[in-house]
């Protein structure tokens, strides 16, 4: 799936088709009806149509995955301009973190995380509507390099052997440290399977800096204060000063998947379903998640 930089993206094929009219309606489209010739102003169910249609755009707060922070909001800005529907200063966290802002009393209308386990773990709080829950992009995990770095890892196995810290996200909250936790599993480097139930083994015990998201993983590696680190293919090209240095078989973690789904209690739930079902639909906004990495889950 990985791409590297420089490389000119193409059309995904979506699974899903075009939004349906419903949800562009509920996007703030809605038609007023008309009868005839008459110009005279519409009653009953006409008059509810035209209120529809004259009602002010809404506004939608999405808690949204911190890898997603290139992408998401060229997608918003696409969508804004075809329907008018704007968004609140979304927020971009690691996804626990976004889970427990949620458990915390924060509002929003559309959460993403980038893990299966951080939405359920939202789902089983009932923080959003699970009838809603859809699987959208998929990611790889990769190890990087800075950029323009002798640094060589030809396997997992071989962080081992590198001289200097490797960059790792907290896997309590970071769904890119749990996954690069399963990797490290598979070759004996980590004690436990789910990638945050286990310890590291001593061959890099010592060596293992722990970020607080991707992006600051990122960023120990690309100013040299680790020589690797484990991020998302994706991170790639959101991040200047990083190389790809390995790309992890997808056996040796579990699927790397971004759920979305709208919030419980949302105001604007059917606004905010209908955002999702865009996402997952619209071709400009395909190329969009294409041009950083990410292909719609099948």
């Amino acid at each position: 799936m990985y791409r590297s930089k420089g490389l000119n993206m193409f059309d995904m094929v979506s699974r899903r088709g075009f939004v349906s009219l419903s949800a562009v309606a509920a996007a703030g489209l809605g038609l007023a009806g008309c009868s005839g010739n008459k110009t005279s102003e519409p009653t009953g169910s006409d008059a509810g149509s035209a209120k529809a249609s004259s009602k002010k755009a809404v506004e939608l707060q999405v808690f949204a995955a911190n890898s997603l922070e290139k992408a998401l909001p060229e997608v918003q800005e696409l969508y804004t301009d075809q329907t008018g529907t704007t968004f609140a200063d979304t927020q971009f966290k690691a996804s626990g973190d976004l889970v427990e802002q949620m458990r915390a009393g924060a509002t929003a209308d559309v959460l993403i995380t980038a893990s299966k386990g951080t939405m359920d773990d939202a789902e089983a709080a009932e923080l959003v509507d699970a009838d809603t829950r859809e699987d959208m992009f998929v990611n790889d995990l990769v190890i990087i390099r800075a950029e323009g770095s002798d640094t060589k890892v030809e396997a997992i196995a071989g962080v081992a052997n590198l001289d200097g810290k490797i960059a790792i996200g907290d896997a309590k909250t970071v769904p890119a440290g749990k996954y690069a936790n399963q990797a490290l599993a598979s070759v004996g480097l980590y004690t436990g399977t789910e990638g945050d139930d286990g310890e590291y083994a001593s061959e890099i015990a010592d060596k293992v800096a722990l970020a607080d998201k991707v992006g600051t993983a990122a960023s120990y590696v690309s100013t040299g204060d680790c020589v690797a680190g484990f991020v998302y293919s994706s991170d790639i090209f959101r991040y200047d000063g990083i190389e790809e240095a390995f790309v992890c078989p997808e056996d040796s973690h579990k699927p790397i998947v971004y759920p979305g789904a709208v919030a419980d209690g949302s105001e604007h739930a059917d606004e905010a379903k209908a955002f999702i079902d865009f996402c997952l639909s619209s071709k400009k906004a395909q190329k969009i998640w294409a041009k950083y990495g990410f292909e719609l889950s099948a």
